[in-house]
């Protein structure tokens, strides 16, 4: 079976890490805080010292980085190690631009692929993640397919480019239904009353969000994908749920927490 290399082992990147080393995979991983590793060694992975080292003999790498800065730090260490034959999978949220920038950096015979995933960490552990996949994917779609379901969205870049699309429709609507939610409090409505009567709306999906349990997905992070959306195209209600996670990413308590605790730092701010 292929060689891995996965870089990147937050909440979602260690789940779907996970994934591949119980289908079999022999999997290489890194992440900057090693320790975070530990439980995947444990179970048969292989802890590299550095990025550049991880992917030195891989057949397939995949990033799952925070942010854009990030993951060019991890482009500088591994570009000069890929070898011909290597396909790079890209499932880091970032944006198009920068997934053309770092595939225009590659050498002759490195395959790159854009792949970043909807869901969260209960879809990662269950390998039902939405991988959204732009760029060629033959070699690799078996891969992928032991983290979720694989939706081809065109060339490369396409993937990135219709994560943000969703991302920015779940982050507005979820900001959008605790704001409604402030407005409830506000009136004297009982939460469980206002939250059902949400929830059997169009805003139901959000709502579900808006309370979820047992998922993660960081309101820093949320600030920086709304933040990608906004550097696109002129949106102003998006400036204004921006505006929402910034000010939530900003206290220290919430930063890293799901977005759940931003519904709550914005119901008491309105």
């Amino acid at each position: 079976m292929e060689k891995i290399a996965f870089l990147g082992l937050g909440h979602m990147g260690a789940a779907m890490a996970r994934r591949l080393l119980a289908a079999g995979f022999p999997l290489t991983v890194w992440n900057r805080t090693a320790e975070k590793a530990e439980p995947l060694v444990a179970e048969g992975a292989t802890l590299a010292p550095s990025p550049a080292e991880a992917v030195r003999d891989a057949d397939v790498v995949i990033t799952m980085l925070a942010n854009p800065a990030a993951l060019d730090t991890v482009a500088d260490a591994i570009v000069p190690e890929l070898r011909r034959g290597t396909t790079w999978v890209e499932m880091s949220t970032v944006g198009p631009d920068v997934v053309k920038e770092l595939a225009a950096r590659l050498g002759e015979g490195v395959t790159f692929v854009d792949a970043p995933v909807a869901g969260s960490t209960d879809k990662a552990a269950a390998g039902q993640l939405g991988i959204l996949a732009g760029g060629e994917l033959t070699g690799v779609g078996h891969v992928l397919v032991h983290m979720g379901t694989v939706t081809r969205t065109g060339p490369l870049g396409s993937g990135a480019a219709l994560k943000l699309i969703v991302n920015t429709a779940l982050l507005g609507g979820v900001a959008l239904v605790a704001e409604t939610m402030a407005l409830a409090d506000k009136l004297g409505i009982d939460e469980k009353v206002a939250r059902t009567a949400l929830a059997n709306g169009p805003l139901g999906g959000a709502v579900g969000r808006a309370f979820a349990e047992d998922v993660h997905f960081a309101t820093a992070l949320a600030a920086k994908d709304v933040a990608l959306a906004t550097k696109v195209a002129e949106l102003p209600v998006l400036e204004a749920v921006l505006e929402h996670y910034k000010r939530a990413a900003a206290d220290p308590a919430v930063a890293g927490a799901d977005i759940t605790k931003a519904v709550e730092h914005i119901r008491r701010s309105a």
